[in-house]
């Protein structure tokens, strides 16, 4: 057996496991429950004729129910690719095509469905994908997994990367890879028998399914887990969760951490007696890191007895299997302020008492090396910003595409991450995506800086701002800004907030939006992780009559991520 696997069946030897149902009927399952249940389902596996490089595809929210679903794909020799989950506002046409698009770029054996996604099961009538249910997968337990071998190399996660859809992308994570990022985090982090994990993350996201599901399943830990729908329910569960079971390691994004602030800080909170000070380890990745977030969620928290070291700021992406980096934990936050004009036309980060500030994101996880390069491809120093690359035991060699197998590695087993960023004493900092700098007279401005600034605009919706690149007539880079508004209906209002926005970034940034949109709430086009897809959403900005075009946006990279 792989590591990773062994240590499946060991950590069902003990009795940890894992608390779902909150906040109305909370169930707990052991890990030996969830392994038992594995071992039937690897079982119809391979009756099915499913073993060792098939691929198995899954559509289920519960938590409860991808445990054993994926733990069963695993004991069969099979990877998992979690699918994207459709919501009420999916057009169900679209979402059937990109699903069909997905199955068949990971070479689907079998697809296995959860409710409320059972009836999906039709749609893959003649397709040569073999639907189950949960119920048909996970019988009555009784018995070992099948005796297969499952070697290091082979596939464990297909990972659909942030954005793929219609034009979909995997990256092939190994059981070697994956082991090898789960043993650096544990040893990071120091995550240790008698943990308790917290979390609402999605499962089709690789923080929620590597982070929060598989590693607590095989390292044993205790795991309290909702959906990201019952988050948004009532922010105020995650809290409330974490005291009560006195959660020491949890994670989010920005806008959770954004969120959670404001709901910590209302009066009525007050009266909830939570205590927030089991928390050691609460992980801000998967998307630039907004410093003024953290500070007001240690701030709101601080009352409940949350550390002011409780925050770690982190770096990763799926192709690394999911973490890079992690600020050393019990550390205060670290953030780098360097000289603006020193970053945007010499690319250097010059310390300077104001200016940018990026959150310092630690040393590179062990196992993993991290090289920044210049445009000709030389390894910078200290402090020059260029393209991070990594490469160690967890990063992937592969990824899917719909033109077949690409490999993500140069002859070295070097990654381009295509994340622009600095070394500082060894630790990482993260200064954007290298796809969406915008430039402008010689400068590199990006777009994360802009939107901070659209985003402070009364009647904008906070996390609904974007900058994209942008062209006029006479062939002159710019950029636009689109934001998202409950007044765009109102004209007045509308020219109001267009107005506020050009004149406070044209003051703040140095330079002005070729245009500026406000569109109705709802409109911004978000990969299912949540994140805001710059490219789709340069189509929806309305130029000036005669004044710009928007410079044709590459081809959406699909899922982002975390990282």
């Amino acid at each position: 057996m792989s590591a990773f696997s062994d240590a499946l069946c060991t950590a069902a030897q003990g009795p940890t496991g894992m608390t779902t149902g909150e906040p109305h009927e909370p169930v707990r399952t052991s890990w030996a429950d969830v392994h038992a249940k594995a071992c039937a389902g690897a079982r119809v596996l391979a009756a099915h004729g499913i073993g060792p490089g098939d691929a198995v595809a899954v559509l289920a929210a519960k938590p409860f129910e991808v445990a054993p679903i994926a733990q069963a794909a695993w004991l069969a020799g099979a990877s998992v690719t979690m699918l994207h989950q459709p919501t009420a506002r999916t057009n169900l046409m679209t979402y059937a095509q990109d699903t069909a698009a997905v199955l068949s770029l990971v070479g689907a054996k079998a697809a296995v469905l959860g409710d409320p996604f059972t009836e999906f099961a039709e749609l893959l009538d003649g397709s040569g994908v073999l639907a189950l249910t949960v119920d048909d997968l996970l019988a009555e337990p009784g018995g070992p997994a099948p005796d297969v071998e499952i070697g290091e190399d082979l596939p464990a996660l297909l990972q659909l990367t942030s954005g793929s859809t219609s034009t979909p992308k995997a990256v092939r994570i190994t059981h070697r890879n994956l082991w090898a990022n789960i043993e650096a985090m544990c040893q990071a982090a120091q995550i240790r028998p008698g943990e308790v994990m917290v979390s609402w993350l999605p499962l089709f996201h690789d923080m929620g399914m590597v982070g929060f599901l598989t590693l607590p399943m095989c390292r044993g830990i205790e795991l309290v887990t909702v959906t990201p729908t019952d988050f948004l329910a009532s922010p105020l569960i995650w809290p409330t969760l974490i005291s009560k079971y006195r959660g020491t390691i949890t994670a989010a994004p920005n806008f959770a951490f954004a969120l959670t602030a404001r709901v910590l800080a209302r009066p009525t909170t007050r009266e909830l007696g939570l205590d927030l000070s089991c928390m050691r380890f609460a992980l801000n990745g998967a998307e630039p890191i907004d410093v003024a977030a953290v500070r007001a969620f240690l701030a709101a928290g601080a009352p409940f007895g949350l550390p002011e070291t409780a925050v770690v700021c982190a770096y990763g992406m799926a192709e690394a299997s999911l973490a890079v980096s992690f600020h050393p934990w019990g550390t205060p936050l670290k953030v780098d302020t360097v000289d603006a004009q020193a970053l945007e036309i010499a690319r250097r980060a010059v310390p300077a008492e104001s200016g940018r500030s990026f959150p310092v994101l630690g040393p590179p996880l062990d196992g993993i090396e991290v090289a920044v390069r210049g445009r000709d491809g030389a390894v910078l120093g200290d402090r020059e910003v260029g393209v991070l690359h990594l490469r160690g035991e967890c990063i992937t060699e592969q990824y899917l595409t719909v033109d077949g197998p690409v490999a993500t590695q140069d002859a070295d087993k070097w990654l381009d991450t295509g994340d622009l960023g600095y070394l500082v004493d060894g630790e990482v900092v993260v200064c954007g995506r290298v796809k969406d700098v915008i430039i402008m007279g010689g400068r590199n401005i990006y777009p994360t800086d802009i939107e901070r600034v659209a985003q402070s605009i009364d009647g904008v919706r906070a996390g609904n701002a974007v900058a994209v690149r942008w062209t006029t007539p006479s062939g002159r880079e710019s950029f636009a800004v689109a934001v998202e508004s409950r007044e765009a209906g109102d004209q007045d209002a509308a020219e109001r907030i267009r107005q506020a926005v050009r004149s406070a970034v044209t003051a703040e940034i140095g330079a002005r939006p070729a245009t500026v949109s406000v569109l109705p709430v709802g409109s911004l086009p978000k990969t299912p992780s949540g994140k805001l897809q710059r490219s789709a959403a340069a189509r929806l900005i309305t130029p000036p009559p005669a004044e710009a075009l928007p410079v044709q946006p590459p081809a959406p990279e699909g899922l982002p991520l975390p990282g």
